[in-house]
């Protein structure tokens, strides 16, 4: 079938809903369907053959965050011109309450349409507002999909509605056959952060706080910093001392985004909040890291409260602290977690996930069909 995917948020910045849409993309490519995914780009040259850009992207706070999103005439007549180029079966939109592209190619499309709601903020005031005034586009999605329990929760309490859950997916062979590379490992062990470090939400300073108290008692450990922002800043920020011991290896690729993890002995999450799932952490899993994370109750849900990884209390260094610690001291246990989380992560690879996508196409576009909504 031909598939229109719809990504809100600037394909020049790395995301969660961005490597979602890629990825997916790139699923059901495999599966032999024709895709082409619409977001918003400055760097035209560099975006894969399946992608179009929607133009340039203005930054907006959101969610504790920052997001690129395009809006106004000229992008609006784009996502127009897309939508009857494309012909497609199915459109997909991605978060389309998201005042950007996801908004317009709604208000603009005709026939079968799946969104993918990937918010996990119960009370969220621009979400309350944003559902009241595009209520009767909303209406016009014949299959909604929550990336987990907690994004399910937000739609139904501001849109409505019964999605079904489907989560974010994983190419986890990646992880997994990722090599390792030994110029980046301590002498006394690796820990990793993945996120951006000036997105206070992803948690670094906590982690760096946390590192102060681990390096005191365990010599030798390294910690592997992946993800934009400020590295300069970071940088100085930091004690003399630590310095040394902080590789920031910036914005990377998804190959060498992999290898980090396939280094690191322990990938650590100190998100504060505002996550819905946690696809990093299965990321971690998939490459054999044991995996700490603080608390939150998407990350609960994706360690299996604990079989699958270690958790700590959300917004506590000296938790994390200890519980790294305990991690380093204890090869064994490591070695147990990832055990017990490389084949958790299989369910979450997109060979799984891709084909449950394609079964709410395949029901979306049969009840348009039989007139029925």
């Amino acid at each position: 079938m031909r598939v229109g995917l719809v990504c809100p948020y600037s394909l020049d910045v790395p995301g969660g809903v961005q490597n979602h849409v890629k990825d997916l993309a790139e699923a059901l490519i495999a599966l032999g369907h024709e895709v082409s995914v619409l977001a918003p780009s400055e760097d035209e040259g560099d975006l894969p053959a399946y992608v179009v850009s929607a133009g340039r992207a203005i930054p907006v706070p959101y969610n504790g965050s920052v997001a690129r999103v395009s809006f106004g005439p000229v992008v609006a007549a784009r996502v127009r011109r897309w939508l009857r180029a494309g012909e497609f079966d199915v459109l997909h939109i991605h978060e389309p309450a998201t005042p950007s592209i996801a908004v317009l190619a709604l208000w603009a499309a005709e026939g079968p349409i799946v969104a993918t709601f990937h918010t996990s903020q119960v009370r969220s005031r621009a979400m309350s507002a944003s559902a009241t005034v595009l209520r009767p586009s909303l209406e016009k999605i014949t299959g909604r999909i929550a990336v987990s329990e907690y994004a399910r929760d937000t739609l139904v309490q501001h849109i409505g509605g019964e999605p079904v859950v489907i989560p974010n997916g994983v190419y986890v062979d990646r992880y997994a056959q990722a090599s390792p590379r030994p110029g980046w490992r301590g002498e006394g062990g690796t820990l990793a952060f993945v996120g951006r470090i000036d997105e206070p939400r992803k948690g670094f300073p906590l982690l760096l706080e946390a590192f102060a108290t681990i390096t005191e008692v365990h010599s030798g450990v390294r910690l592997l910093v992946v993800g934009g922002g400020d590295i300069d800043r970071a940088r100085k920020s930091l004690p003399a001392d630590l310095r040394s011991q902080v590789f920031f290896l910036g914005r990377v690729s998804d190959e060498q985004k992999a290898c980090a993890l396939k280094t690191a002995d322990i990938y650590v999450a100190p998100n504060t909040g505002g996550e819905s799932f946690g696809i990093v952490l299965v990321e971690g899993m998939a490459a054999g890291a044991a995996v700490l994370a603080s608390s939150l109750p998407a990350f609960r849900q994706v360690l299996g409260g604990g079989r699958y990884g270690v958790l700590f209390e959300a917004g506590s260094a000296s938790d994390l602290a200890t519980h790294a610690l305990a991690l380093l001291a204890d090869e064994a246990r490591r070695k147990a977690l990832a055990r017990a989380a490389g084949p958790a992560a299989r369910r979450y690879d997109w060979s799984v996930l891709a084909g449950q996508v394609v079964e709410v196409y395949e029901t979306v576009i049969g009840t348009e069909r039989s007139g029925v909504r």
